[in-house]
């Protein structure tokens, strides 16, 4: 069978949606049997990011309003983010599946307003879609909590993996000393400006990657400056495939403290390096990290440091690397793609 996987968000380099776009169509391909074929939907100026092997359907704006037309071959069209415009009108001849990567505006601060307008929207797209994948359990749960369901849902959670670079040493900012890393857009929700407070009474580094949001930068280097550790707190930017590598290899420990997140890769990307992953206790976190992470019980400096101390001091004396590593190891973007096959040839024959 033939299908249409949306990679429009591949327009948006340094995020999370590219990643998935990119890794899970790329997982496709190599998971599609000798009858079965991915058609890719994105911008012409993205599509170098494929192999020639792909066709594509060139993504334009006006599709919001007049979709293209496509292969009468095609029988199913993968939405790949809840929020997108772009989704084919009915038909009966062509399923239509929406992934839903989470609700995190339903935590952050936004008027109820703003949360009804975008509830609406997301309830628009579920309503057109034949089935929905939800990328955890606890996104799916949200789901089920704030709109109305009457369509299937399935839990596929995202892969993980990425390319080794083990000869590179030349990272965009080479820390003096051991270091915390963590990386994501740099944006109020991520909670990045609770971290300068682990530096306190250590000699530890913190090294923060991702697109920066200005305003947002200045309120973690004003938590820096006031627990007097500014000259140890490194914001880098958007990082290459060759740093990201670099910093999960070498850093002490990775920290995460977010407060909405549907999955949370960089969280697998620190633990197939076996490193103790710190972890916030908000929404799917817990269910990603398991018990082989160690979490903030809440966001209060004291806290917070003895959290990281009494993790780091467990992770010395018990090496839990390979469990660690081994927990990592299930999420696989093969183990993704060979799920998302069975689900779409079982739409298309129903």
């Amino acid at each position: 069978m033939k299908i249409v996987f949306d990679c429009e968000r591949m327009k948006y380099p340094y995020t999370g949606l590219f990643e998935y776009c990119h890794k899970l169509a790329s997982a496709l391909k190599s998971a599609a049997s000798i009858n079965d074929d991915v058609v890719l939907y994105l911008q012409q100026k993205d599509q170098h990011f494929f192999s020639r092997s792909f066709d594509f359907i060139n993504q334009k704006s006006f599709h919001k309003v007049l979709f293209p037309a496509f292969s009468k071959d095609i029988k199913l069209w993968h939405t790949t983010h809840q929020t997108s415009w772009y989704m084919p009108p009915g038909n009966r001849k062509v399923r239509r599946l929406i992934t839903v990567h989470d609700l995190n505006f339903i935590y952050e601060e936004e008027s109820e307003k703003k949360r009804g307008r975008k509830l609406k929207k997301h309830q628009e797209l579920i309503d057109k879609a034949d089935h929905i994948v939800a990328i955890s359990e606890f996104t799916k749960q949200d789901i089920l909590k704030y709109l109305v369901v009457k369509k299937p849902i399935s839990v596929i959670y995202n892969g993980c993996d990425f390319e080794v670079y083990p000869e590179f040493n030349i990272p965009v900012y080479k820390p003096t000393n051991s270091f915390i890393f963590t990386i994501g857009t740099v944006i109020p929700k991520k909670n990045f400006h609770t971290l300068p407070c682990l530096l306190v009474n250590n000699n530890f580094q913190l090294i923060i990657s991702g697109k920066e949001n200005e305003d947002y930068v200045k309120e973690i280097l004003a938590e820096a400056k006031r627990y007097d550790v500014l000259d140890r707190v490194h914001i880098t930017g958007p990082i290459s495939k060759e740093d990201k590598y670099w910093y999960y290899k070498n850093c002490s420990a990775f920290a995460f403290p977010s407060l909405a997140e549907g999955f949370g890769i960089p969280v697998i990307e620190a633990m197939n390096f076996g490193k103790p992953v710190f972890l916030s206790t908000c929404t799917s976190l817990p269910e990603i990290g398991g018990e082989h992470a160690y979490y903030f019980p809440n966001f209060e400096p004291n806290s917070m440091q003895k959290a990281f101390d009494q993790g780091m001091e467990h992770y010395k004396n018990t090496q839990p690397a390979e469990k660690i590593k081994q927990h990592a190891q299930q999420f696989s973007w093969e183990t993704c793609a060979k799920a998302h096959w069975a689900l779409y040839k079982s739409l298309a024959n129903s």
